[in-house]
């Protein structure tokens, strides 16, 4: 069983189709050069993406949907037939655990390669390669990648991946579908606002069927989530989440958020944002709230407080656990809490304490919450929550250290990761907001340096907003972007604060209600937690 590269052929040139019916379409190709000359775009200057080399074609079709509200679609570049379909079979932190996989490979009959990995996160304190790819394969169809996948597999080889080269984050042509919102935020008939799928934490809903609810203007996805129940909550927002200034999901501590534009006359804002909610008995007792709406002991993206494990500081797509946890139920979170062993107090609208329960599980007051204790917390909950007593809530939002004002009703949060410029700088946070992992640097790997489909939000020294969608893992299509890449492309569009959304099979993007980019998931538009929308004031349904 040799397995050897096949001759390749080169594919036949593509023309990528847009669904441009929702536009009233005119397309400006841009012929970029070497000293990036620009291309004007209304009253601004937007530079060619600085994706591939310069030279490549790049094609534009702009709209205005509304006043103060553009989409562009911005095409660039061809598939390369540089790239090929691979099998990634281990990866390996030093050169010489790679060469070993390399040789059993080998003696098994395979022909691996070995490919090193350079680019660490640019806020990694460790300098140096950031390990080794073992590799097999090079095919000009993913079948045969696949065929050979499943030979390794029967081999006993696990955790294989089939990948395209494209997509490696190293030189090449493309191509790329970037899509675009440029959202003028003084525009007194605009309205932008977080919106949560189907109204309540515990679910879950496609952009589209959000978009229609809402009468969305526009929307893009929003914030990172919880998917699974063995990783918390189905729905639940990993990081902060603030919707009309009520605090729904507490924030992954010190991971960068994107702050709407509020009532008091602020505009968007970027800033790395932490939570803190405390309870405070009649005595004057206090005991810190791990967190809200979620499964008690479940921390997905960790960062939290109270002793979490193994960390309290980020990490992305983890789940960190706490066995003594006290979480408060709004209801925001549906009809009742998450059932289990522990204990709960019932309050009113003024903190009131009316019942207290043995059990976790149990109805929540349309105008009052609900503390849900485990572990520690029970006793804690049973010697200062009894009936007639009165538990004060107090909770503080910092950005960036500074506290921010929750006296604005309208004020809404985002929450995201990493940021990827500062005024008007690269500046990746990557390793501090959690998205390395030090004991397996294949994750950042995976997230950071491969392309991806991304969503992006970046604010312009006008006060803009601009919201990007990046289509990914379609090859023949649009490649994605690295953490790099997505910066270069936020500053390209003038941002000078910019960060990263949840992207993946998540990405999407509605205008008018209709999806207008092509999701990566094998099975269509996937089902979000929230979005960013973009409402008309007049028009806005009242719910």
């Amino acid at each position: 069983m040799n397995w050897k590269p096949r001759l390749l052929i080169k594919p036949i040139a593509l023309y990528l189709v847009v669904p441009f019916s929702l536009l009233l379409a005119v397309v400006e190709p841009l012929a970029s050069s070497a000293n990036q000359q620009s291309k004007q775009t209304g009253k601004h200057y937007w530079y060619s993406l600085p994706l591939g080399k310069p030279n490549l074609r790049e094609s534009r079709v702009s709209n205005q949907i509304v006043r103060g509200v553009t989409h562009t679609v911005i095409i660039r570049g061809e598939q390369s037939d540089r790239d090929v379909y691979t099998v990634d079979v281990t990866f390996q932190a030093t050169e010489q655990a790679a060469q070993t996989a390399a040789k059993l490979l080998k003696a098994q009959g395979y022909q691996p390669y070995i490919k090193p990995i350079l680019q660490r996160a640019p806020d990694d304190p460790e300098s140096g390669l950031l390990g080794y790819l073992v590799r097999v394969g090079a095919f000009n169809t993913e079948a045969l990648a696949i065929n050979l996948r499943d030979h390794l597999a029967t081999a006993g080889y696990s955790g294989l991946r089939v990948v395209n080269t494209a997509e490696d984050g190293d030189y090449t042509t493309g191509p790329w579908v970037v899509n675009v919102l440029e959202i003028d935020l003084h525009q007194p008939h605009l309205k932008i606002i977080p919106a949560l799928a189907s109204g309540i934490v515990p679910d879950n809903e496609r952009l589209t069927q959000l978009s229609t609810r809402t009468s969305a203007l526009a929307a893009v996805n929003g914030g990172y989530f919880v998917i699974g129940a063995n990783y918390g909550t189905p729905g639940d927002l990993a990081g902060i989440s603030i919707i009309d200034g009520k605090l729904v999901s507490e924030a992954v501590n010190g991971r960068t958020s994107l702050i709407l534009p509020d009532s008091l006359g602020r505009d968007a804002r970027i800033a790395a944002l932490t939570s803190k909610i405390v309870a405070t008995a009649n005595n004057g007792v206090t005991r810190e709230i791990d967190g809200l709406n979620r499964k008690p002991g479940l921390i997905r993206g960790c960062g939290g407080v109270g002793g979490d494990i193994p960390t309290e500081k980020p990490k992305h797509d983890f789940t960190c656990t706490d066995s003594s946890e006290l979480i408060q139920f709004t209801p925001i979170f549906g009809q009742t809490t998450d059932s289990g062993e522990g204990a709960e107090a019932v309050l009113d609208m003024s903190g009131q304490v009316i019942e207290f329960r043995q059990q976790r599980g149990g109805q929540i007051p349309r105008n009052g919450s609900v503390l849900s204790a485990t572990g520690d917390a029970v006793e804690w909950l049973r010697n200062y929550a009894q009936l007639g007593s009165k538990i004060d809530i107090q909770t503080r939002i910092l950005a960036n250290g500074w506290e921010v004002s929750r006296r604005d009703e309208k004020l809404g949060v985002i929450n995201g990761g990493p940021r990827l410029l500062r005024n008007g700088k690269i500046d990746i946070t990557a390793y501090a907001e959690g998205f390395h992992w030090r004991e397996n640097p294949e994750f950042y790997y995976r997230f950071g340096v491969r392309r991806n489909p991304r969503t992006l939000a970046g604010i312009t020294p006008q006060g803009k907003l601009l919201l990007v969608t990046v289509d990914g893992r379609q090859p023949t299509r649009s490649v994605g972007a690295s953490f790099e890449e997505s910066a270069l492309i936020m500053r390209s569009l003038e941002a000078t604060d910019a960060l990263n959304l949840d992207g993946g099979g998540s990405t999407t993007i509605t205008i008018n209600q209709q999806l207008i980019n092509r999701p990566s998931d094998s099975t269509g538009e996937r089902a979000i937690a929230d979005a960013i929308v973009i409402q008309n004031r007049i028009d806005t349904p009242r719910h």
